[in-house]
Formats: structure tokens, sequence, C-alpha cells
């Protein structure tokens, strides 16, 4: 899940900055550097309107949390305070009585952009999950036997940024033995019976590849076998590492990493059903989940995701509930040619543990095969710029 903390957020405003030949920052860093609208590609064109519905669900938030609280590590997005009164305005609006014009006209009215710079410059990676689908039911069969459990009662996350600035966005999770908090079990370990027993299956699959893209994506619609729909999302996770099986299938020779997808990950593991549950466990994270009701799915900031307009970032390096725009196109040669360029305004309300990065977004898309196809392919490169409320905007440019 990554290569170790961050050290620092920087947070350095770099004056003079030019697109052609972006800075670089320190390892585990990340700089702004201001920017106008008009370099924003495709801006103009860009409706909007549903990433200002977004940005009022996060809004909400916003003006629950006291004025001094930060938005982001070491206040990267400012100060609650900052993000008060562009909140207060919008929520005060129809936004659904809106046109796009004046939805762009607010967002310039009232929010500056910064473009993100990681420690590999300004470019960085774009993919995209959506709402899994898979088949169950509430109890255990010879048909549906692949467990999907609920959190375990002993299982202690811990923010680290709690206890030092350098760890924020970074958390542990494990158990107390002996007074002392230690790796919980992993996938192999849960595979192999560590937590049958406990009462805390949800609902049993019939797929063991469906539960572990389940996982992947962190939430899912599950047709049970009465013909009703359960729908769940991620409740906690086990603190281990996540590993991307597409990396070890390209290690292990079994396809080139520019035509792995999860379509590509998925053909393979149908067809090397001997080897699939070892290539699966050496992802040694687990998610257990929890049954949603309401809208959903929920993302990491508690509030309903968007499609193509909530974005997963990492929140090492950057703020949730704040208004990000994205312009990332696919690459000549992999599986992503031919994915229409993505030039759009969204929101940040999710993270996971494949999210590493400054520069690093993953964009929801929705629920159904398009979503799931789409998503599957999305490996895009690009830019991403942060947009602030002026007063942060203002104070950033002075320091």
């Amino acid at each position: 899940m990554g290569r170790g903390v961050t050290r620092a957020v920087a947070l350095a405003v770099l004056a003079g900055f030019v697109a052609s030949c972006a800075p670089r920052v320190a390892e585990d860093s990340i700089a702004l550097a201001p920017a106008r609208f008009a370099d924003l590609p495709g801006w103009r064109a860009d409706d909007p309107r549903d990433a200002l519905k977004a940005l009022v669900r996060s809004c909400h938030g916003h003006l629950g949390r006291a004025d001094d609280a930060p938005v982001g590590p070491l206040a990267i997005a400012g100060r609650v305070s900052d993000w008060k009164p562009a909140c207060t305005d919008l929520l005060a609006r129809d936004v659904a009585a809106m046109d796009a014009p004046a939805a762009r006209s607010f967002i310039e009215n009232t929010f500056v952009p910064f473009a993100a710079i990681g420690e590999d410059g300004d470019e960085g990676l774009f993919t995209g999950y959506y709402e899994a689908s898979a088949r169950g039911a509430r109890t255990r069969s010879a048909h549906y036997k692949v467990p999907v459990y609920r959190r375990p009662d002993d299982l202690v996350s811990v923010d680290l940024g709690r206890f030092d600035s350098d760890f924020r966005g970074r958390t542990i999770a494990g158990h107390v033995a002996n007074g002392r908090l230690v790796p919980y079990a992993d996938r192999r370990a849960i595979n192999r019976g560590h937590l049958a027993g406990r009462g805390l299956e949800i609902l049993w699959l019939d797929d063991p590849v469906d539960a572990f893209f389940l996982e992947i994506q962190g939430s899912g619609r599950v047709l049970l076998d009465d013909g009703s729909v359960l729908r769940v999302g991620f409740a906690a996770k086990n603190g281990r590492p996540y590993t991307a099986i597409g990396r070890v299938l390209v290690d292990m020779g079994a396809m080139p990493l520019e035509r792995v997808s999860m379509q590509s990950i998925r053909d393979w593991l149908a067809a090397n059903p001997g080897k699939a549950r070892r290539v699966m466990e050496e992802n040694r994270a687990y998610v257990f989940f929890r049954v949603l009701e309401g809208e959903g799915p929920v993302g990491a900031e508690g509030v309903a995701l968007t499609p193509g307009r909530s974005l997963a970032v990492d929140r090492r390096f950057l703020a949730l509930g704040v208004p990000m725009y994205v312009a990332a196109r696919a690459e000549a040669g992999t599986a992503a040619e031919g994915l229409a360029p993505v030039q759009r305004l969204m929101v940040a309300q999710d993270t996971g543990g494949a999210i590493r990065g400054g520069v690093r977004g993953d964009i929801f898309l929705g629920w159904g095969e398009d979503a799931a196809m789409q998503a599957g392919r999305m490996r895009l490169r690009g830019r991403t710029w942060i947009l602030l409320p002026r007063s942060a905007a203002a104070r950033r440019a002075g320091s």
C-alpha cells in the first residue's frame, strides 16, 4: 500500500509555473501551482452541474465542522472557515435549476484552480471503479459458499495522524495481543477459516472471483437467491498492504503490462482455476463490508457517490470534499486505447488502497455492465487541479 509514511505535504506555491516543464517535488510530497480556468483543458465544454450536486453533499459535512478545522493534510485546502461561505452560498441556490453556464460562472467566481504536482511531475495515473455485481444468498449452501464478512469486533484501526502530523492520512489496523497491536490476519489466513464460526458472515456468494472484485471496488449489489437485491459497502480493511494482482500476473509472464485490465485479469483467473486462489492471495489486503440502506454507494467522506463526478484520492496529500478538475487521456497500445479523454470537474469523496500519490485518482463510474467495462479498461495519464475558495487561495498566494 505504498512506499512509506509521508514526510510532509509541501504547501509551497510554485510561482512561474509552466505546464510544459512542471517542476518536481520531493518524494512523498505534493506542491500546488497557481493556474487559471483557461488553463484547464476542456473547461468550457464541461457541464459541471452534476459536480455541483456532488459538492452539495460534501458541503453539508464542511458546515458541520469547527471553523478552525483543517481541510486536508496540513490544511492543504485551507480551513473550514474558508469553505463555509462558499458552501452556504451553494446550498442557498437551486442547483437543479441552473444551466451549465450558470454553474460554470458560480465555480469561476467562487474558486481558484491550483495544479497538483507530485514527485513524478504534474502527470499521473487515473483509473476507474464501479459498484460491483454478484450473486449470493443469506445462508450457506453447496452453491453459495464464499463468505462476505462484516467488520470483526477485534479489528482495531488507528489514525496515525492523531499522534504525529507527519503521519496525516495514514492508518494502520490490527488486533491487540498481550497489550500490543499486532497485524491482523491476511487474505490467505481468512480464506483458510481464520474468521469461521464467529457469526460474521453477511451473506454468501457463488464465485470467489466475484467476491475478490467486490473487495477491490469496495461496494456492490448482490442479487440474492430469493430475487431481492442487497447493497453492501466498505466497512473496514485488515491493514495489510494492497498488491495489484495485475502486476503479479505480469511478473509471472501471464500477460504484458500494457494489456492488463480487469477483463484480462478475470479471463486469466477463469481459465486458470487451479492457480487463481494463489494469485488472489498475493494481495494480502482484505475488505470487510456493511449493509447499505438508502443512497449509495458511500465513499470515505461518508456521502453517496455520484457517477462520473466522484473521485477517489490519496488522503496523505489531498482533501476530501474538495472540487478537482481532471484532464486525462488513454495511451496508444494499452487496454485503455479508444476510451474518450476525461476532461471533467469532480469532487474528492473517496479513497482506496491502490490510490497512491498526489497526482492520482480513481473515478467512480456507477453501476452496470457499461460502468464495469469502462472501469476495467480505464488506465489514463493526465493532470489534476484542486479548486480552493478565494480566501484560501489568497492566503496561499501570499505565503
